[in-house]
């Protein structure tokens, strides 16, 4: 029987090897935790460095250019597009790295960037490891996770698969549009975009009520270069992760009864004030 029977104080059985290996474990743990490798060291240095804060741009004209730090909004889940880590190495980096689940341009840094033009969506140098939006033909070994729909990665490599251009929202204004800058989610002051509802304007000189503007969300799709799919989110497709629940993304152009883009396609071009724009967002948008 395996029954202790002596005093705590009385050593039996291999008594100096189990002194030396407890020994041994309090130095490794001691060492691990002056190097910073502790587990829970790793996952607060890596949240630091992801959940950071940054100031999206600020453009006055309300267009988008090349170099400006954004958002993708999708409008109908009131979600962004956000870059998925591994659980394997979610803790075991200091940033983001090729291969989380997320064409070269000519044009130069602050120009605008036009309908149909070929753009690269890149992630910030520092933390975000200026990792590109990535996607190619979904193959039998190739697919996304559960829509079995074309992958969307971030990739290191920038290549022609990591080339998109920006649709038109409307389709009687596609062909009229092709060029032209594109908008971005641009609030102006005092006017918020809610619909039909009276909003107070607290930097007017006198405490006045104004009917909120009936203005159109600038929305528009984001088309894959190569393989002519549009960027999606399925709503009914999550998945647990180190962070928290996500939705699946993936590249594939969903057409409703009438023959025009869904609601999976459906995207908002954020600058400025995220929460600003999330807010301005209608139940039916």
């Amino acid at each position: 029987m395996s029954v202790r029977t002596y005093n705590p104080s009385v050593r039996v059985g291999n008594w100096n090897e189990d002194l030396c290996l407890e020994e041994e474990q309090l130095k490794d743990f001691l060492e691990k935790k002056d190097r910073g490798e502790l587990t829970v060291q790793k996952k607060t240095n890596f949240l630091k460095t992801i959940l950071r804060n940054v100031e999206l741009s600020k453009p006055s004209d309300g267009y988008l250019h090349i170099g400006d730090r954004v958002c993708l909004l999708h409008t109908p889940t009131k979600t962004v597009v956000s870059a998925h880590v591994t659980s394997a190495r979610a803790f075991d980096a200091t940033r983001l790295e090729s291969g989380c689940g997320y064409g070269e341009s000519e044009a130069k840094e602050g120009e605008v960037v036009c309908y149909g033009q070929p753009v690269a969506l890149v992630t910030l140098p520092d933390e975000g490891g200026q990792l590109g939006l990535h996607s190619d033909r979904a193959t039998f070994t190739k697919h996304s996770r559960f829509s079995r729909e074309q992958e969307v990665l971030l990739e290191e490599d920038i290549s022609y698969n990591s080339a998109w251009k920006f649709i038109c929202f409307s389709q009687d204004e596609r062909l009229e549009t092709e060029g032209t800058p594109v908008p971005v989610s641009r609030l102006e002051r005092g006017l918020h975009y809610t619909h039909g509802v009276r909003t107070y304007a607290p930097f007017l000189s006198t405490a006045v009520y104004i009917h909120t503007l009936q203005r159109p969300i600038p929305r528009v799709f984001l088309n894959h270069c190569k393989t002519n799919h549009n960027l999606a989110v399925h709503e009914e497709w999550t998945y647990k992760t180190p962070f928290g629940r996500e939705l699946e993304v993936t590249g594939h152009t969903h057409l409703n009864t009438h023959k025009a883009e869904d609601v999976h396609n459906h995207f908002m071009v954020v600058t400025g004030s995220l929460e600003d724009a999330v807010a301005s967002l209608s139940p039916s948008s």
